[in-house]
């Protein structure tokens, strides 16, 4: 979007950002421009495969009106019968178009009609108006860049970048945000960009740039006994995933045998009817036999799996991994590509990502149990005393010492310049600030808002960007059911002693389901995303990491602490720990980041 220029003629440009997300839309694309707007969109076809094309735009008195929209509208069916009431007349069954003729009669207000994960943009040529809306819990990203005369917009980072008037710049207070995993609202890390806050309307015209809050995660009294929670809790989750089956391409569920997954899968096989239900899931060549337990792994995922799947009756597949596959050069560099920072995750980022192209072979959409532990209160830290009261980001304080993600790779000088912990200081003042206290709330009670709140509104955003990230490079899109804005702000404000009602994890979801599901997985402890521990995989690794050693003019040693490199490259394979692995991973990921990136890295 520009005011001072004729977009019309830089269509090249538009393109050449529309064509970074080719993965993400690779059924179609789109361009369409008007003197100050120029909107791409690349699709993956979900729902009306041949009438939801885009970008779409309708002709109103004193001009036209054009979208371009990434996601899905749950209550599209509902929306439509309302507007048709109103008069509106559809030419297509896409819920695109129910959003299209939505704005047309409520205008921007269209955002809090809207149940779904979604990211849009309109441009009103009545106006010269750009309307950008970004769904309540900020399951689709948005990126803006402001420039001299307008705006950039894209879904990724990347697209922005695309164009030649975004600099790649990450400045100080960039990498303090990258590496601080603090999750700043806003911040985008590049230098001049931003992203669009989750239910945020943000409006841009001549006039210059507003913004509107839609919806809030608002502190409110719990009135429901323990008995009604807790019904209401398996009602709001069988409509959610009811909505969320909805599809015109073949869909699946994620199942992993923990109790988020199975909680998924039994309430879309119970939908699906005499559908069997698809399901699947990830695990390692010898993993199951061999599985040896961890701190934050107990039992292994296929015993599980196979319970739940023999339960519904689902049409379940494995997808198998090995070392070589975990280990390619090639799907780091996509895993790279599909998330724009070097984070570090590794093969856990690696076999996500080849999990979801597997299931792009057969399916089109898959639900996944994603959020539920922020929702109901999963995480170790919930439930560790020493960490409640800590005042610091849960996430970081119980993993401070042994498992600090920087001191393992980063040079100390940098670090010390970066002063890491004083930036994370500050951001939790910030975070802390808005939480509400309900009058005679006790210590704990307001305590444990706290960290759902701060689990909800920061470390929520960091995995549901790295799930649509890998999910979209792969042709997938994964539907999150437990982010219904309903069912979250219903649990949020039930208090602690109800989703710890019997003394263990997520409480309130196992008491909805345990009737439902198998008794072994209704009682499983919590199992954090599988992690191979084949030492192969170790040692394609440290073969890796000395292969950047021997380059050593290499940028990424501006960064890196080289000895720390060097010793965890040296050691042998089964006695590299978890801090090793850790410092490997990031620092192969920050050299190919800046090889393909070209970053202009300013430290202080």
């Amino acid at each position: 979007m520009a005011f001072e220029r004729d977009l019309t003629l830089e269509v090249p440009a538009a393109e050449a950002m529309a064509r970074t997300m080719a993965c993400r839309g690779p059924d179609a694309e789109g361009v369409w421009t008007s003197r100050h707007a120029a909107l791409g969109h690349r699709r993956l076809s979900i729902i009306d495969l041949e009438g939801g094309a885009q970008p779409m735009t309708a002709q109103v008195p004193g001009g036209e009106v054009c979208l371009v929209f990434s996601g899905e509208v749950y209550n599209f069916t509902e929306l439509r019968a309302e507007l048709e009431k109103l008069g509106e007349r559809f030419g297509t069954a896409s819920d695109t178009e129910v959003v299209l003729r939505g704005y047309l009669r409520w205008g921007d207000g269209v955002a809090e009609r809207l149940n779904g994960m979604f990211a849009l943009a309109i441009w009103d040529t009545r106006e010269d108006r750009l309307v950008l809306i970004r769904d309540r819990l900020g399951v689709k990203p948005l990126y803006v860049y402001p420039t001299r005369d307008g705006l950039l917009f894209g879904s990724e980072p990347k697209a922005i970048l695309a164009h030649p008037e975004a600099r790649r710049v990450v400045d100080a207070d960039g990498l303090r945000e990258w590496l601080a995993f603090v999750m700043t609202p806003r911040h985008a890390i590049w230098h001049g960009m931003r992203q669009v806050e989750p239910a945020t309307v943000v409006t841009v015209d001549a006039r210059g740039t507003r913004e509107r809050v839609f919806w809030r995660l608002e502190t409110r009294p719990h009135p429901d006994d323990l008995d009604s929670t807790i019904a209401r809790v398996g009602e709001l989750l069988d409509d959610t995933v009811r909505r969320q089956l909805v599809s015109d391409v073949p869909r699946c569920v994620l199942l992993s045998g923990g109790l988020d997954s199975s909680t998924l899968t039994v309430l879309a096989a119970g939908h699906l009817g005499a559908e069997r239900v698809p399901t699947f899931s990830v695990d390692f060549v010898g993993q199951t036999d061999g599985f040896a337990p961890d701190d934050l792994r107990g039992t292994p995922d296929a015993p599980f799996v196979r319970a739940v799947a023999e339960h519904v009756g689902a049409d379940h597949r494995d997808i198998v991994l090995d070392h070589a596959a975990l280990a390619d050069p090639d799907v780091r560099r996509k895993t790279l590509v599909a998330r724009d920072l070097p984070v570090g995750f590794g093969e856990m980022d690696f076999s996500l990502y080849l999990l979801f192209k597997a299931i792009n072979e057969h399916s089109t959409v898959a639900l996944s149990g994603e959020s539920a532990d922020e929702v109901f209160g999963g995480y170790r830290q919930f439930h560790d005393e020493r960490i409640r009261w800590a005042r610091e980001f849960p996430w970081i304080a119980i993993n401070a010492g042994p498992l600090d993600r920087d001191a393992v790779w980063l040079d100390p000088g940098v670090r010390a310049a970066l002063d890491l912990d004083g930036y994370r200081r500050g951001g939790y003042a910030d975070a802390v600030r808005g939480v509400t206290r309900l009058d005679g709330e006790s210590d704990l009670e307001h305590r444990m808002r706290i960290m759902s709140h701060l689990h909800l509104t920061r470390f929520l955003r960091f995995l549901l960007e790295r799930k649509d990230r890998l999910s979209m490079a792969a042709g997938l899109e994964v539907r999150v059911p437990f982010c219904d804005h309903r069912l979250v702000e219903y649990v949020y404000n039930a208090p602690w002693s109800m989703k710890n009602h019997d003394g263990r994890e997520k409480s309130l979801l196992r008491s909805a389901m345990r009737a439902k599901l198998p008794a072994a997985v209704a009682e499983r402890v919590k199992s954090a995303y599988p992690s191979t521990q084949d030492t192969f995989y170790v040692k394609a690794l440290q073969e890796q990491v000395r292969e950047l050693l021997r380059q050593p003019g290499h940028t990424v040693f501006a960064l890196a602490d080289r000895r720390k490199l060097q010793a965890a490259a040296a050691q042998e394979p089964a006695a590299v720990d978890k801090l090793g692995r850790l410092g490997m991973e990031r620092v192969l990921d920050v050299a190919l980041w800046i090889d393909l990136y070209r970053p202009d890295v300013r430290l202080p």
